[in-house]
This record gives C-alpha cells, sequence and structure tokens, in this order.
C-alpha cells in the first residue's frame, strides 16, 4: 500500500507531514506513526511528525504534532512554519494569514511576500505554576548539574524551555549535549523541558544551540528562540527584535515586551521549505 508523505525542513529542523488520510493507512496509534516514520535508521527521518487537523470549529484548522520519540508536544515554532506553507500550499487554507489550533491555544502564522513565515507565536509564559517550574521564581535560578552550576530562566512557549546565557567562550554544541540531557529531566520541571545554550553577539544578535524535549540536539528550535529573545530582554541584555542564529541557520524574534509589560505577543519569522515528496511502501 502507498503512503503519500510530504518531509519539510525550516532552518534544518525536520518534519514528515502527513494527511490524516494517509495516517489512517497504518492502522496504529498516531504515536507509533511518528516513531516508525522519525527513525533515522529505519523510518524516514525527522525531528517530528505533523499530521493537518481539518476538523475544527473554532480555528482554521488544527494540527497533530510529535516529537521523533513518539511524545506529543504543544507547540513548534519551525514545525509550524512548515505547517503553514504546506496547509496554504494545498489549499487547505485559503487565506495567508489564519489560525491554527495547537495544545498551546491559537497560533496565527502569515506568508509573507518573500516566501518567509511569521507566525504570531502568542504571549510568553512566565508564571511559574503554568511553566510548569516548581520553583517560585523564574528568572537567574541557580542549577546544578553534574560539575557545573548554570544560572538560567525558565520561560514557556507553550512548552516549556530553561534559557541559560554563557559568558564564557565556550562550545555551546558541547555544552547542550553534556549538560542538556540532565537538565531536561530535572525535578525543577515536572513535563521535563528544553535547554537552550546562548551567547550574546550584540545587543540584536545571539547565537543558540538547543536540546529539545523528547528529540535531543535539533539544527534549530522556533520556540526555543523566541524563549530565549524573551529571557534576554527580561534581563537587559536584548533589543525588541533579535536575529537569532541556529545551527540549522537563522529566524528573526520580535518582541515588544518588558518586566513591566510581559502580555505581549512573541513573533517569530524565517524560511520553510519541501525536502521531498514521496510515496512509502508498507
Amino acid at each position: 500500500m502507498g503512503i503519500k508523505i510530504t518531509k519539510m525542513q525550516g532552518c534544518g529542523n525536520d518534519f514528515v507531514i502527513l494527511d490524516y488520510e494517509e495516517f489512517q493507512k497504518f492502522n496504529c496509534s498516531m504515536d507509533n506513526v511518528a516513531k516508525k516514520l522519525c527513525d533515522r535508521n529505519f523510518g524516514i527521518g525527522a525531528d517530528g511528525l505533523i499530521i493537518p487537523n481539518t476538523n475544527t470549529e473554532e480555528t482554521d484548522i488544527g494540527w497533530f504534532f510529535y516529537n521523533s520519540d513518539g511524545t506529543t508536544a504543544q507547540m513548534c515554532g519551525n514545525g509550524m512554519r512548515c505547517f503553514a506553507k504546506y496547509v496554504y500550499d494545498k489549499e487547505l487554507v485559503s487565506k495567508k494569514e489564519f489560525t491554527v489550533q495547537t495544545l498551546a491555544g491559537v497560533i496565527k502564522p502569515q506568508i509573507l511576500d518573500n516566501g518567509f513565515i511569521r507566525v504570531n507565536m502568542a504571549k510568553p509564559i512566565l508564571d511559574c505554576e503554568k511553566i510548569p517550574f516548581i520553583p517560585n521564581h523564574n528568572l537567574n535560578y541557580k542549577i546544578s548539574v553534574k560539575n557545573r552550576i548554570f544560572e538560567g530562566n525558565a520561560v514557556s512557549m507553550g512548552n516549556p524551555h530553561f534559557v541559560i546565557f554563557i559568558e564564557e567562550d565556550e562550545d555551546l554544541l558541547k555544552l547542550a549535549k553534556e549538560y542538556g540531557p540532565t537538565i531536561e529531566t530535572s525535578v525543577e520541571f515536572p513535563e521535563k523541558t528544553n535547554v537552550e545554550f546562548i551567547k550574546i553577539k550584540s545587543p540584536k544578535k545571539i547565537e543558540l544551540c538547543v536540546w529539545e524535549r523528547g528529540c535531543g540536539i535539533t539544527l534549530a528550535c522556533g520556540t526555543g528562540a523566541c524563549a530565549s529573545v524573551v529571557a534576554g530582554i527580561l534581563n537587559g541584555y536584548l533589543e525588541n527584535s533579535v536575529e537569532v542564529e541556529l545551527l540549522g541557520g537563522r529566524v528573526n524574534v520580535e518582541w515588544q515586551g518588558t518586566k513591566e509589560n510581559t502580555q505581549q505577543d512573541v513573533f517569530l519569522s524565517g524560511p520553510a521549505e519541501y525536502v521531498f515528496n514521496a510515496e512509502m511502501l508498507t
């Protein structure tokens, strides 16, 4: 039986996209399909699986999103850009700006004339109980990991992040690989967490490496880029529009919030590209 699939990527963060009727051909649960397709040795290979959900009442469309290990994720910025381009090109939506139902709430992507996708990622969540983050303060929290003490910032963009600014000239990827897995499962985060290690290049530019919850090292993380810029602005390090350099490319994050007014939406802009369309035999 042939199953039609599409693979897309945003800054190297890659996804398999599967229409719902194609998913049904597998005759198994979505989490198992995600693990099967995302496996880089025995499947197609991807950081996540996306299935459009056209059966929504209060939004233009929705999605089912799964990490490569079969767990669900509330949001994914790079995945949302790929999803937006896919559903617009397939005419599952007819507008260039539309609403998407996710586990993180309603997200609003926009197809720009230059081909980039701009996503209204909604407001950052800084309340510890809602992140969730067990300590009662989320900024500049010190965490002991192996032989190091890191000072980080807990921010949710619909999914939890722990943002660590590195002042020393260290290898961010090495730090993410060595300390990310332990921080991800730290007791401070009852639902686990994504972990970002960041160098500030200037008030308008940062470099970021991420250990993603449920995925491990990925080339990019849109929600991580957003959470990092929010944390940087709240700490007085960054301006309101920042270029984020990821392992797989660059995105731009805008946030007009301040410590006194955190209830401002975050906007993420960047590319989304097709890798291939194919028919998989099962």
